[in-house]
């Protein structure tokens, strides 16, 4: 390994943010030289406490930065595609955060520019870097746990993100934004999905309907090779962030995820308690960091990506396939699912 890669990061936000202060001083493979945003005002601001040499209200200008070897993506989905595209055309190396895009013609459109390249490309999907799902995946291919039959998964969030965030416009609702994380979960550990079947609805949060997003659904899985799954989705655990996983083998079980936070419980007369995980910068803080240290490490080491564009793609095609099977009430065979969007 020589050196470190000189990363530009690309959107801001929340998350943006933390992957800043990562990609500045806490992965040794990285230095942070670029920051974009096109609030340019946070983009200065952001520069500013990292001590990031160049800052932009452009994305493309980054990108053009010579300065710029690798490039980081976190900006909402709906930009992905143009930048994706724009980061080929460089053949600089790129990690994009999930969904890929918003519709499967898009996701289409980059993975063609992409081979086209020959450009490194790693997707973004943080929870198969989570110590606790890392250990599950290597212990169920060395057969700890016999033949897998049931993939279960919940992903519970303790609040209803923005209305501007759930409009399946700019976020491709809970669906695709939320499910994809699990739908990746299954197709990682269980193999390809064949169908999928979804009962859905707005119930804990009624102004939802405005935009036509829902708070709460249950989708069913059948795999290729005929094992059974079940993803649980909900805006409203009001209890804490908890996000689980749990396969059913032959020879045992595995489970994964915790909800306690702080490693103590109050016992008093007849209670147990203690505090939960409060979102999902806490639940997956360690595995954010691995992943993007893991992305420096591939380029800077010649390695093949971990999670590709296809991984992306497949991922969002059983996303628009739940969405279908909820808008239809009926089954969806995901492998028919093509075309644009939801």
């Amino acid at each position: 390994m020589k050196g470190r890669l000189a990363v530009g990061l690309i959107g801001l936000g929340r998350l943006g943010r933390v992957y800043a202060r990562d990609l500045a001083g806490r992965i040794a493979e990285t230095r942070l030289v670029a920051v974009a945003d096109p609030a340019g005002s946070l983009a200065q601001e952001v520069a500013a406490e990292f001590d990031v040499p160049h800052h932009y209200a452009d994305p493309l200008a980054l990108i053009d930065d010579p300065a710029v070897d690798a490039i980081v993506i976190v900006s909402p989905t709906h930009t992905h595609r143009e930048l994706v595209i724009a980061a080929a055309g460089r053949r600089k190396p790129t990690f994009c955060e999930k969904p890929p895009a918003l519709s499967l013609d898009e996701v289409a459109a980059m993975q063609e520019a992409i081979a086209r390249s020959g450009m490194f490309f790693q997707m973004g999907f943080m929870r198969r870097f989570d110590a606790g799902y890392a250990s599950a995946k290597k212990q169920l291919d060395t057969g700890r746990i016999g033949t897998a039959l049931v993939f279960k998964s919940t992903s519970r969030d303790p609040f209803r993100p923005s209305l501007e965030y759930a409009n399946p416009k700019s976020s491709g609702g809970m669906l695709i934004d939320m499910g994809i994380h699990d739908f990746d979960l299954a197709r990682w550990f269980m193999g390809e999905v064949r169908t999928v079947s979804v009962v859905g609805a707005t119930i804990a949060y009624p102004e939802l309907v405005t935009v036509g997003d829902i708070d709460n659904a249950v989708a069913s899985l059948t795999f290729a090779g005929g094992t059974l799954g079940v993803v649980d989705l909900s805006r409203s655990g009001i209890y804490g962030y908890d996000i689980a996983t749990e396969i059913l083998g032959l020879e045992g079980t595995l489970r994964i995820g915790y909800l306690r936070e702080t490693p103590v419980m109050l016992l008093t007369k007849n209670s147990v308690a203690h505090d939960t995980v409060p979102y999902f910068m806490e639940r997956f803080r360690d595995a954010y960091t691995a992943q993007l240290q893991n992305f420096a490490q591939n380029v800077l080491q010649g390695r093949t990506p971990p999670v590709t564009i296809e991984d992306g793609l497949e991922a969002l095609r059983i996303g628009v396939a739940a969405t279908r099977a909820h808008e239809t009430g009926g089954s969806v065979v995901v492998s028919e699912v093509k075309g644009t969007t939801v």
